[in-house]
């Protein structure tokens, strides 16, 4: 990995071992939702120094520059994207530019692939064009990658989820967000695919904070790197709360060396 990239991701971690990462590009998708409908509010309510970065569009990128740097918070530029109003959602444009990203002041950016999508083909060149583009400039590329199309009967099998891992090493990227399989061994065969570090992605909104920070546990347990939680975060009553006790599992699980202590911290930060 080059200088440029190496010293854009001690950025994003500041000085952790896990990543902690909130999208917050839903509102190109589906339009304002949850908090983002005040998104300023929404971050001055993030706790400080406890999230790695926010995945957001260009021009939203803009508007809440000062609010990053007051919670030193990095930027990861989405390039991709597509809307819910669209014929085919699922088909992800590349909307902007590593070179834009850079005079954002990004510390990284992202790209958006539907493995096995009609458009399949169309996201795969994007991405790899990108990626090429990543390594000239020393810019840190996260692939979001997810099995949606007609082949695809489980989102979240792991055969399935572990080749989305492995089209994110073989094309360039430096880390995958993909979907949890929803168990410890299952997601270890993923993990196990790549040498890139691999988070995960809340999905929808779930009622349950104890399912929540199941999730992070077991999927730290299993190998993963972190988080990237978008609604789960923006769409909770207390974004501040339970970013809160995500980081500290993220954090603690990185000093210890047995589940059990993992899963006695995941009870205590659920009170």
């Amino acid at each position: 990995m080059s200088l440029g990239k190496n010293y854009r991701i001690a950025r994003i971690l500041k000085g952790l071992q896990r990543y902690f990462i909130i999208p917050i590009d839903h509102g190109l998708t589906q339009g304002p939702i949850g908090r983002l409908t005040e998104v300023k509010s929404f971050i001055r309510t993030l706790p400080l120094k406890t999230i790695s970065a926010i995945v957001a569009h260009k021009g939203l990128a803009s508007a809440i520059h000062p609010l990053l740097i007051q919670k030193d918070i990095s930027l990861i530029l989405h390039l991709s994207g597509s809307t819910k109003l669209s014929p085919d959602p699922s088909s992800k444009q590349i909307l902007s530019s590593v070179e834009h990203a850079i005079k954002l002041g990004a510390d990284a950016v992202s790209v958006h692939v539907n493995l096995g999508a009609k458009d399949e083909q169309s996201m795969l060149k994007d991405f790899s064009l990108i990626s090429e583009e990543c390594d000239k400039w020393g810019m840190p590329l996260l692939a979001m990658v997810y099995p949606r199309g007609d082949k695809i009967k489980n989102e979240y099998n792991p055969d399935v989820i572990a080749h989305s891992t492995r089209l994110a090493w073989e094309l360039g990227a430096d880390i995958v967000k993909v979907n949890y399989t929803g168990d410890v061994e299952s997601f270890k065969q993923v993990v196990s695919a790549v040498d890139i570090p691999v988070v995960v992605a809340g999905g929808p909104k779930v009622d349950s904070d104890s399912s929540i920070l199941s999730m992070v546990k077991d999927s730290i347990w299993s190998g993963g790197r972190g988080v990237a939680f978008g609604r789960n975060i923006f769409q909770h009553n207390e974004p501040h709360l339970i970013s809160q006790k995500i980081a500290k599992i993220l954090n603690f699980s990185s000093l210890i060396d047995t589940q059990e202590e993992v899963e006695h911290e995941a009870v205590l930060v659920r009170h």
